[in-house]
């Protein structure tokens, strides 16, 4: 609950009490002492004065003038608004926690589940896109050929066709790869929906939670709609290779990304106790250096994305050099210029391996900037993960890349980005700057 401060320009300094707005209960600041007056046994108390005698606070903030009353305002607010989460019982806060972490594994299941999907070319198994029709799947083997029939009239059984033949077991197995993929991210929208109604009825859920619960609740229908935006460019008659669109998987995949990103610092914020850290320049610095580094490392699992809609990961299959050369030959085949970025495998594939080292290459700068650094505990445990879990995903590329992208290997590898990106964001979390 947070609460508001009603000041009016007009009113003549002898009027010494104002009001708080505190929901059903209402608390008064009288400027005559150092503690808020209350008329209710549990409204809480707000001191405003920060060790100021009243006539200092309202020499320094009296809003006659527009701008002292904006930050008059803003300074209260949120002293008031600190002090009035508080009483959201500890316990529920920690349970709010649970249930955001919870979610956040349920979109790493998904992340998870449609690299498979990708990897095993099973995304276009299911050819259309239907809220509660497509949660039974054919029950008999009438429905199944019938189904498999459909999937026939489509391109990706032609292509497929040309080079091997599918049968109706080979069919079935695409099919609930799919299914599955469908089936868990309606699972992650119940796991969701379903308490945010219960603890926002309970009261659980503070001011400010609020509307971060209702743009979660956006971003998971927008995540659904992008998914049948995807497979939908797959299914179209005119393309020459049936696979989904590299722009819209990528969109697919950063949406999801940036969903469980918003989950997990929105579940260290309830779990974990905020630790005080010296306001330094050497800790600015280093506060935004490891928001630079966790863009980083989204920004190249973004570039994956087209890594995985192009298949460039079998362009080149050699590491450092690509072909025995740094910079291949047909780099820039394309034209114009601009569509090698997003268009050409080679390129797409250079451009993955460079920000990936890089990557690396930042993560080792910062891990040796904080070992200077006077960090808390949780912050030394965070950036020493991150490090550890640099060298490990750059393992996983090296080895799907001179596997020819094996399955296994390759879930792993995106699934790894995943982990690199929560251990970047747990260390931004305990670096970031706390409210006074």
């Amino acid at each position: 609950m947070s609460a508001a401060v009603f000041l009016c320009r007009r009113t003549p300094l002898c009027c010494r009490k104002y009001i708080l707005n505190l929901g059903k209960n209402q608390t008064q600041i009288d400027f005559t002492g150092r503690t808020v007056i209350s008329h209710y046994k549990n409204t809480p108390k707000v001191n405003i004065f920060h060790k100021q005698t009243p006539f200092q606070f309202l020499r320094k903030w009296y809003p006659w003038n527009p701008k002292n009353s904006r930050i008059f305002g803003q300074r209260v607010h949120s002293t008031v608004a600190a002090r009035i989460e508080s009483s959201i019982p500890l316990n529920s806060q920690k349970i709010v926690g649970k249930w955001l972490f919870g979610c956040a594994g349920m979109v790493f299941g998904a992340v998870i589940l449609g690299g498979v999907t990708r990897l095993t070319e099973s995304g276009l198994s299911m050819v259309d896109w239907k809220l509660l029709k497509d949660m039974k799947p054919p029950s008999n083997q009438e429905e199944w050929i019938a189904e498999f029939e459909r999937y026939k009239t489509f391109p990706e059984y032609k292509h497929v066709s040309n080079q091997r033949e599918m049968t109706l077991t080979d069919f079935k197995f695409i099919y609930y790869m799919e299914y599955a993929h469908r089936m868990w991210g309606r699972l992650t929208g119940m796991v969701f929906l379903l308490p945010a109604a219960y603890f926002w009825r309970k009261g659980w859920l503070s001011a400010g939670m609020k509307p971060h619960v209702l743009l979660l609740s956006g971003l998971l229908g927008f995540q659904g709609f992008l998914g049948w935006f995807m497979v939908k460019s797959g299914l179209e008659e005119d393309i020459d290779i049936p696979r989904v669109s590299q722009y819209r998987l990528a969109a697919h995949l950063s949406s999801a990304f940036l969903l469980y990103v918003m989950f997990l610092w929105s579940g260290l914020s309830h779990v974990n106790s905020r630790q005080m850290m010296p306001k330094t320049l050497q800790m600015l610095r280093l506060r935004k250096f490891s928001f630079g580094v966790t863009g980083l490392v989204f920004i190249t699992a973004f570039s994956g994305a087209f890594v995985a809609g192009l298949d460039a990961g079998l362009v080149y299959n050699s590491w450092p050099k690509m072909a025995d050369r740094w910079i291949p030959s047909d780099i820039a085949a394309f034209s114009p210029k601009w569509k090698n970025v997003f268009e050409n495998p080679t390129t797409v594939q250079f451009n993955h391996r460079w920000l990936g080292q890089s990557t690396a290459a930042a993560i080792v700068t910062l891990w040796l900037v904080c070992r200077k650094a006077p960090l808390s505990p949780r912050a030394r445990t965070a950036v020493n993960c991150l490090l550890a879990m640099a060298f490990v995903q750059i393992g996983l590329g090296i080895g799907t890349l001179l596997t020819y992208v094996e399955t296994p290997l390759a879930a792993t590898h995106q699934s790894g980005s995943l982990v690199l990106l929560s251990f970047a964001t747990w260390l931004s979390h305990e670096l970031r700057r706390l409210p006074k």
